[in-house]
């Protein structure tokens, strides 16, 4: 999968408004008590600057999905490994977020399955059963700063891409395959 560059697209295809002193910040978001991303790379953040005209902040910010914080950034990553359960207050706040203009990259640590199975199930909980709807090929995110005619798999097969759309925008979108840029990890990763 050429993940730099659906990321960056994906950046892009958002329309994110500007933060902090006129540069995109995004957020890495800590849930479940302490459970946050230890090694998501941030080099796609590199590329939308690089590529676009859009300028961006070059390291993630932690913040808690429970907190008013939340609600400065325009676009978070949730990421992890192994099973967990979201609070009522981050249900709440998920919600409100995405659906007052925020914007969720979520993916598995290491194509973690419970990690996945966790976040499906709460996906359901917040929304509904059949919320994340696969991502068509003819998306605009395909199409923004790269031309992505496919996803392929390192260890082989096809990926999957699923959002969540509101009021037509894409809140959500999510990867059981994984989605880290393991080459730009520095080591800390599958």
């Amino acid at each position: 999968m050429k993940i730099p560059a659906i990321i960056a697209s994906l950046v892009m295809s958002l329309g994110i408004a500007t933060a902090k002193e006129g540069a995109v910040q995004c957020g890495n978001l800590i849930y479940a008590g302490t459970k946050t991303s230890k090694c998501f790379s941030d080099e796609f953040l590199t590329t939308v600057q690089q590529k676009t005209s859009v300028s961006t902040e070059r390291r993630f910010k932690p913040v808690k999905l429970s907190s008013e914080e939340l609600f400065k950034f325009p676009f978070v990553i949730m990421t992890g490994e192994g099973d967990f359960t979201l609070t009522s207050k981050e249900r709440e706040n998920m919600k409100k977020y995405l659906e007052n203009g925020g914007f969720l990259l979520a993916s598995p640590g290491c194509s973690n399955k419970a990690w996945a199975t966790a976040f499906e199930r709460e996906i359901k909980r917040i929304f509904d059963k059949d919320a994340l709807k696969d991502i068509p090929m003819d998306h605009a995110l395909f199409k923004t700063i790269f031309t992505i005619k496919s996803m392929k798999l390192s260890h082989g097969g096809t990926a999957t891409l699923h959002g969540i759309t509101h009021n037509d925008k894409l809140v959500v979108v999510y990867s059981s395959d994984g989605l880290n840029d393991t080459s730009n990890t520095e080591g800390c990763c599958c």
